[in-house]
């Protein structure tokens, strides 16, 4: 009789510390389901600032799109550094301790271009939580490799393409 009462009250502060742990855990995307989606996605094994925080102009900025993606719209300032293909020849004269924040879509592939520049001794490196959708979806502005603003952002597939909430959308 004892012993279910003392399960019980195990997975109840089991769930309790869990529930709590998300309630504390700050939002830095505006849309809550879309923050939700990337609550689960995200390892959060690396620091991560806001796109508001990135806009201030301190990062050098590196996107971990495939060029195909960086062609159709960046952020400006960015530089391409890729993902499936990344190389560290790509950041020539940048040191070590030099503040960087690594972008993609939603921020999946850049945590992981983050955690591997973090290993490689890049001690002043972040992911950008909600990637160049959420860039988009606050209003900030995006521009093509000729240096023009444009609405257009690759949206990666159908099935993410559905958290770019402005903008208009290509999947090509």
């Amino acid at each position: 009789m004892r012993y279910p009462l003392i399960i019980g009250l195990l997975l109840l502060g089991c769930f309790l510390l869990l529930w709590g742990h998300n309630l504390q855990a700050p939002r830095h995307v505006s849309d809550r389901a879309y923050d939700l989606v990337l609550s689960t996605l995200l390892s959060h094994n690396v620091p991560a600032v806001s796109v508001d925080q990135i806009d201030s102009g301190e990062f050098h900025l590196l996107d971990a799109r495939s060029s195909r993606e960086f062609d159709v719209s960046h952020i400006p300032g960015a530089v391409w550094v890729g993902h499936e293909d990344f190389s560290l020849d790509r950041l020539t004269g940048l040191a070590n301790h030099a503040p960087i924040a690594v972008y993609c879509s939603v921020g999946y592939r850049s945590e992981r271009i983050t955690e591997y520049l973090r290993r490689q001794g890049y001690t002043n490196v972040v992911n950008v939580y909600g990637g160049i959708f959420e860039w988009v979806n606050t209003g900030h502005p995006v521009v093509t490799p000729a240096g023009d603003t444009t609405e257009a952002v690759h949206a990666y597939s159908r099935l993410w393409g559905v958290w770019l909430m402005r903008g208009e959308r290509i999947y090509e």
